[in-house]
């Protein structure tokens, strides 16, 4: 007998305001809530995840799913609520990991942006990186920074997802978002389409490899805006991510290059506030002649230095940012204390 359905475990999620749901056989239903698991008493069974699946994705993609082992979706439910789904295995069985995804997104403002992030966004080529570890909310600012666009400027914006995770409308810009799967075959398809379809902005949700990479680049050379997220734990560090997924004998051109269309990289990590919900610390360095003369040269190891002394241009270190969050009463000594000591 199925004990739970999907629209229950939906319904406990957006009533403990978590960010996260997971679910695996033999284990218990388990909560992402301000950063913490919280786990349930209710241990699952394979046949609950496997007809929770079944009530999501119907008997073909569940076929799909039993051969390539992963699956990635978006998901409404009754009540109009979105969620990012990923399907996958685990020691054979299968599990689900949801994310929640906020129906509106959020106003710049309303984030706590720093204002050099806004002078950012007025630049009409070039590329801008929005960089953390999973989890971190860079899906959230990069879709907060499109709508700004979207309600400040007139532009053709296609945006390139992979699912779509928030749904824009339209309003002093025109927007196409792009679904790999269900709209393109892939991002390089997407991409190379994209420059067929007179964009102003392009937004690529992730740059997960080589050819993402390049083709990014190559439209931001081309006079375009590009906007993108990267894995990684720190905005320097995103610059050494993006050269060493390249060939050896390639990484100085790609260095050139990005020593000339980078616009800016915001790097960001949620932390605990004292109210226990979560807010976040932002690491933005902004690219000018002594930042991209060290890309170019290599030397990116120099660039933390210059970020530490160029406060009145706009760039802010992840220290910084921590100290700031700490004087002003947002996070506590004992945060502060344990975060500080991971940054440089």
């Amino acid at each position: 007998m199925i004990d739970i359905n999907i629209n229950w475990v939906l319904e406990q999620g957006q009533n403990l305001e978590a960010s996260d749901i997971h679910m695996l056989s033999g284990e218990v239903l388990t909560f992402r809530v301000n950063g913490f698991l919280k786990l349930t008493e209710k241990i699952l069974k394979n046949t609950e995840i496997i007809h929770m699946a079944l009530e999501i994705l119907g008997h073909s993609k569940l076929e799909q799913l039993k051969e390539k082992k992963e699956y990635d979706m978006t998901y409404e439910d009754n009540l109009q609520n979105r969620y990012r789904m990923n399907f996958h295995y685990s020691k054979g069985n299968l599990g689900i990991s949801i994310r929640v995804l906020q129906k509106n997104i959020p106003l710049m403002e309303n984030l706590n942006f720093p204002q050099s992030v806004y002078n950012l966004l007025e630049n009409k080529t070039g590329l801008i990186l929005v960089s953390g570890s999973t989890g971190s909310g860079k899906t959230t600012s990069l879709a907060t920074m499109i709508e700004y666009l979207n309600s400040n400027r007139n532009l053709n914006i296609i945006t390139i997802e992979d699912p779509v995770e928030y749904l824009f409308q339209s309003k002093k810009s025109i927007i196409r978002q792009r679904e790999i799967g269900r709209d393109t075959n892939s991002f390089n398809n997407a991409l190379k389409s994209a420059l067929r379809q007179d964009p102003d902005v392009i937004m690529i949700g992730e740059l997960r490899d080589l050819e993402s990479i390049q083709m990014a680049i190559t439209i931001a050379e081309t006079g375009h805006l590009v906007l993108g997220t990267l894995h990684t734990i720190g905005a320097v560090e995103s610059i050494d991510r993006i050269v060493d997924v390249f060939p050896k004998e390639t990484q100085n051109q790609i260095r050139l290059q990005l020593s000339n269309i980078l616009r800016g990289i915001l790097n960001q990590q949620l932390v605990p506030k004292t109210d226990k919900s979560l807010t976040a610390a932002y690491e933005l360095l902004i690219n000018n002649q002594a930042v991209g003369n060290y890309i170019l040269s290599g030397k990116t190891n120099q660039i933390h230095s210059i970020m530490e002394s160029s406060g009145k241009l706009g760039m802010i270190t992840m220290k910084k940012s921590l100290e700031t969050l700490y004087n002003t009463n947002i996070i506590s000594k004992e945060n502060f204390d344990r975060l500080i000591q991971s940054v440089k």
